[in-house]
């Protein structure tokens, strides 16, 4: 069975290829096998490789998933800002050129434009809440000693915008009448600049909080986003940093 696996940010660079066409020859193939198959295959990534999950058709995927011909492959280094290496680009020929990605509600986004709060904002405005909460994340210039120059942001596009999709389906169950918008930037973000743009409203003030923190939370966590932070000596992509990373944890 010949598979067709998409990378990411350090294990990207690492094995200098971001589509990876890999050959398999025992049956059945789980979500587990694949992965220490790979990290067999490249010792020269297999830490990044075992501590990586795998998504089949742009869901996150349990051990014993089991992998079909035909599937979309894809393996998520740990997401959003570490477990990192350095090194330089790589080819992104499998990613959209398109500048601007959104759900079919308009509410979820993933551009390589500058952001707006005003518009991601007004997404969630409505006549009949009377509070609402907008959190902004820009980039960081000095951390502690280390100074950024900027900050290189790359996405898993669909399913990143699946994930964030999951976050406002996730935020309704858990406060109902809540609306959440969410915007996220890739490519280079300039020190200062805004990299994502969180809104939630409702009718009242503390469940925008809760809600608030709770789509930031899992932001970090689920959505296949990743940053590169690009030093004056150096670069480093930086992935979950709350202990073991599982984003199949609720």
């Amino acid at each position: 069975m010949i598979l067709t696996i998409q990378l990411f940010a350090g294990i990207a660079e690492r094995l200098g290829t971001s589509l990876l066409e890999y050959e398999y020859t025992e049956s059945p193939l789980t979500a587990a096998l694949l992965k220490e198959s790979l990290a067999l295959a490249y010792p020269e990534a297999a830490s990044q490789i075992r501590t990586s999950f795998l998504a089949v058709n742009q869901q996150y995927a349990p051990a014993d998933t089991m992998i079909n011909p035909g599937d979309e492959l894809a393996l998520i280094p740990p997401v959003s800002g570490g477990d990192g290496t350095e090194g330089s680009g790589s080819e992104d020929n499998h990613r959209s050129s398109l500048s601007e990605h959104r759900t079919s509600d308009g509410m979820f986004m993933i551009t390589k434009s500058p952001l707006s709060v005003e518009a991601t904002t007004a997404l969630v405005i409505t006549a009949n809440h009377g509070a609402a909460l907008t959190f902004v994340g820009t980039t960081r210039e000095m951390t502690g000693e280390q100074r950024t120059v900027h900050l290189e942001y790359e996405a898993y596009v669909p399913m990143a915008l699946s994930q964030m999709a999951n976050i406002g389906s996730e935020i309704s169950e858990r406060w109902p009448g809540v609306r959440c918008a969410i915007s996220h930037r890739i490519g280079q973000v300039d020190v200062a600049e805004i990299s994502v743009v969180i809104a939630v409203s409702s009718p009242h003030r503390s469940d925008c909080y809760d809600a608030s923190r709770y789509a930031i939370e899992r932001l970090k966590q689920t959505v296949p986003i990743w940053k590169k932070e690009i030093w004056e000596d150096g670069s480093e992509w930086k992935g979950h940093q709350l202990g073991p990373w599982n984003p199949l944890d609720n």
